[in-house]
């Protein structure tokens, strides 16, 4: 058997004569296969717009600047996530403010995120950290209660719900990301959703280099040529995303509940695995959340530390089975450690659980055989370390 990989995107015949279709078509860019998408990801998550761009960290860069977050604001969010949620706030000139988080959702403590907040907080950004959309009611009533938004990164959710909203309605605005190891791919791609219209058309312009919307009022200086493509309102960025990326995405949301099923039954099958691997903590959800599986992370448990699971997911490597250590956290890379001085210790809920982090292989068309292989394989690496620790 070749090497089993950590993600597959699953890529069907609907898939490739879309991408096919829009080929022919000649229309590449700004056409109707994304105002397609922007519906279909809309209307799937209950809100009245949606703006396709280049990536989901795109899609975070503009909402933040929407919002009017800049210079000596400061934004709450996760230490624990991909490094792009709190990078974004550094691209518009303001600081992340990180608290620690809650040991079985892994999201961020609605608690220490309400004792956080003081003048500077212009904004929450919450992460549903591995499509876990724990807390994110809570989270919304505290932005609401402190009159400031509720970013919703939910990069990784989407599909689910949380107390029977969709992942993506809880924030002023949501975003959604679609890298190949996501729910749905469009290669390279995000989504912004939202029911503020001035947001919205702040967000559509800003994708397309600062361009007047078809909507827009034009600027004076072109005197009344109005959406004229060398046009432009105000400072804008290249954050478009193509009629091929769209098309792809639009074949992908059509299936989007048969595969957010795959992955269910890949995730419920390594619980049924895994329960009974006394030094493995696996993955919490807590009603009323209904999960939507970004991916499969098990922990292993407080007798462990980074060293020993290091070790495992090596040996794992040499065995050809994909497995790597999601997320390092955000404050201790290098860039977060010189420019703010964060510490070992700063939030150590966080730092204990990526310490001990497996991200295992995980996608919808995994088969039986394979996904026995990987457990198989991580059981023996698990007592590889207990004889070693004798």
């Amino acid at each position: 058997m070749s090497v089993i990989p950590l993600s597959k995107p699953d890529i069907g015949d609907a898939e490739i004569e879309a991408v096919t279709d829009t080929l022919r078509s000649g229309r590449l860019s700004i056409g109707p296969r994304q105002a397609r998408f922007e519906e279909l990801v809309a209307d799937r998550t209950g809100r009245r717009h949606g703006i396709a761009v280049s990536s989901g960290t795109a899609g975070l860069h503009l909402s933040l600047l929407a919002l009017g977050i800049g210079p000596g604001d400061e934004v709450i969010t996760t230490p624990f996530s991909f490094i792009a949620s709190a990078n974004c706030i550094l691209f518009v000139g303001a600081k992340p403010v990180f608290v620690d988080i809650d040991p079985r959702s892994l999201n961020m403590d609605p608690a220490l995120v309400e004792a956080a907040i003081t003048d500077k907080t212009k904004a929450i950004l919450a992460v549903e950290v591995f499509g876990n959309a724990a807390h994110m009611e809570k989270l919304a009533q505290i932005a609401q209660a402190h009159e400031i938004p509720l970013i919703e990164d939910a990069c990784e959710g989407l599909g689910g719900s949380h107390n029977g909203r969709p992942v993506g309605s809880h924030g002023r605005a949501a975003v959604f990301g679609f890298y190949p190891n996501k729910q749905i791919t469009t290669g390279e791609g995000g989504m912004i959703v939202t029911d503020d219209g001035r947001l919205a058309e702040f967000c559509r312009s800003t994708r397309n280099q600062g361009r007047a919307t078809m909507s827009g009022t034009g600027s004076s200086a072109y005197g009344n040529v109005s959406g004229s493509w060398l046009a432009h309102e105000r400072l804008g960025y290249n954050y478009r995303l193509s009629e091929i990326a769209a098309s792809l995405g639009c074949a992908q949301m059509e299936r989007l509940d048969q595969l957010l099923d795959a992955r269910r039954r890949i995730a419920n099958a390594y619980m049924q695995r895994l329960c009974d691997v006394e030094d493995l903590i696996l993955p919490t959800i807590d009603e009323p959340n209904h999960m939507s599986w970004f991916v499969f992370v098990v922990r292993l448990n407080d007798h462990y530390g980074h060293t020993e699971r290091d070790r495992i997911i090596e040996g794992m490597h040499r065995h050809e089975v994909g497995a790597s250590n999601y997320f390092p956290c955000i404050h201790l890379q290098p860039f977060y450690r010189e420019t703010f001085g964060h510490n070992k210790g700063d939030y150590p809920v966080a730092e204990s659980v990526s310490q001990r982090t497996i991200a295992l292989p995980f996608f919808g068309q995994m088969d039986d055989t394979t996904q026995e292989l990987v457990v198989q394989t991580l059981k023996v690496m698990i007592q590889r370390e207990q004889l070693l620790q004798r």
